[in-house]
């Protein structure tokens, strides 16, 4: 496969591996703190004193989001694997821009979404985005861009297919939630762990997952932060296929592939209709989240508890408070 092109993010100073919300269950091994890049880098010598000892510069970073055109489909990567893929403010607006690309580009029909390395996310990297989720998260979706969570901006306005595998928590599973279709590798597990970090989940989670797969399904999860398998899943309708690891990002793109061969403005209005389903539901959630709900726990010591026991790998202590 060759390598897709970067799209364009900022950096920001790395975060503790620990400060990450797939973390969420403390007996869950983090991921690498870092990845062998298998290029060859040249020394570097000083011209002013020839005999010092070379210095080696590391090679660049490649972008945390990767973007391929394959034909009528686009193929969207998260690629920090280092980190277990957590989102963070760069990801988000790189993967905005890319949904803002399909949507705008003709010649695209559809996408495919995964993960590169061990998981498709460890969640979002909640040491870096606590103080800005408790404002309300303004910003986070850049101006005109499309929203990956389709609950404070436009959604893509054609389908998207997610393959997961790995660690699949929170944000990652309200991406699954709000994509078209899912593929999951049967090494899979899922998670929407916001109560056990005293938090709420912003994402679609809380509306998505009941209206996906009933109330007492989703409140068995939702309300006890428990990981559920690949095969829980398919059970209650998270994901529409299961595959033995390694072959989800193959199957996702033949389903993709099946869907771009359909007339496209078909698909498309056939898309936009199916969402006036939970229009008006989505439309009221992200405003409760964003207005009063969400900064109001955040701003909850409890909030803080649950961020600190997850930067600090212990078990938060809550006090409703």
């Amino acid at each position: 496969m060759r390598r897709p092109q970067d799209v364009k993010d900022g950096r920001q100073p790395r975060v503790p591996a620990a400060a990450q919300d797939h973390h969420a269950n403390p007996h869950v091994a983090d991921a690498p703190s870092h990845v062998a890049s298998g290029l060859s880098v040249l020394p570097t010598v000083s011209p002013c004193h020839p005999h010092s000892i070379p210095r080696q510069t590391p090679p660049p970073r490649p972008g945390k989001v990767l973007v391929e055109q394959d034909g009528p489909v686009l193929r969207i990567a998260l690629n920090r694997p280092e980190k277990a893929n957590a989102i963070d403010s760069d990801m988000i607006t790189s993967l905005s821009y890319a949904l803002t690309r399909l949507s705008d580009d003709a010649a695209l029909r559809v996408a495919v979404v995964y993960g590169n390395g061990a998981h498709f996310t460890g969640g979002l990297d909640l040491a870096s985005l606590a103080p800005r989720l408790a404002t309300g998260g303004d910003g986070l979706i850049p101006d005109g861009g499309r929203d990956p969570w389709g609950m404070y901006g436009k959604p893509a306005s054609k389908p998207v297919v997610t393959a997961v595998h790995g660690r699949c928590f929170t944000a990652g599973l309200e991406l699954v939630l709000n994509s078209e279709l899912c593929v999951a590798a049967d090494n899979t597990v899922f998670g929407q762990q916001e109560v056990t970090r005293g938090i709420v989940a912003l994402g679609g989670g809380t509306v998505r997952l009941p209206h996906r797969v009933g109330w007492g399904n989703a409140m068995r999860y939702l309300l006890t932060g428990d990981q559920f398998d690949a095969q829980e899943a398919l059970r209650m309708g998270v994901v529409q296929e299961v595959v033995p690891a390694g072959e989800q990002q193959d199957r996702a793109l033949e389903l993709a592939q099946r869907i771009a061969r359909q007339a496209p403005l078909a698909v498309q209005a056939t898309l936009a209709d199916a969402r006036v389903a939970l229009a008006g539901t989505i439309a009221a959630s992200a405003t409760s989240l964003r207005g009063e709900v969400g900064p109001r726990l955040f701003a909850t010591a409890d909030a803080a508890e649950g961020i600190a026991a997850l930067v600090e790998r212990r078990t938060p202590v809550y006090k409703g408070a």
